[in-house]
């Protein structure tokens, strides 16, 4: 059975930083891209960031526009862990994040969004002037 568990949202004003944390297990971690998601309150569900399959050098990672150079993702396969780390939030980045374990041997090219299998519960980033 696939969990994917969010943790290390809270409240924070703008300007400041805070770093979400996804621990998964019940799938072979070092194989699947992982990917973050936000949905704020009436608003779609949007991709944040991805980053691809454990290999090489270093695995590949995309963003999404509005939180490039601001927030950054990385994993940890030996805790079977994601992280994205987040910083200047602004009250915008205000929302639900979502955890979710993508696609095998995915690099996070074209549309990553989309591929998205295994999903968290959220966790809540609220951003306060």
């Amino acid at each position: 059975q696939v969990q994917v568990v969010e943790s290390g949202g809270g409240s924070v004003q703008a300007g400041g930083s805070l770093r979400l944390s996804c621990k998964v297990s019940g799938l072979t971690f070092t194989v699947r891209a992982m990917l973050w998601f936000r949905q704020a309150a009436g608003k779609e569900r949007e991709g944040v960031a991805c980053i691809g399959y454990a290999s090489g050098p270093g695995p590949e990672t995309a963003y999404a526009e509005p939180v490039k150079g601001r927030f950054t993702i990385s994993r940890d396969n030996a805790e079977n862990a994601v992280y994205l780390e987040m910083n200047s939030l602004k009250p915008e980045d205000t929302a639900t994040y979502y955890c979710a374990a993508g696609g095998r041997w995915d690099v996070c090219e074209g549309s990553w969004t989309r591929r998205a299998e295994d999903w968290g519960q959220g966790t809540q980033v609220t951003v306060s002037l």
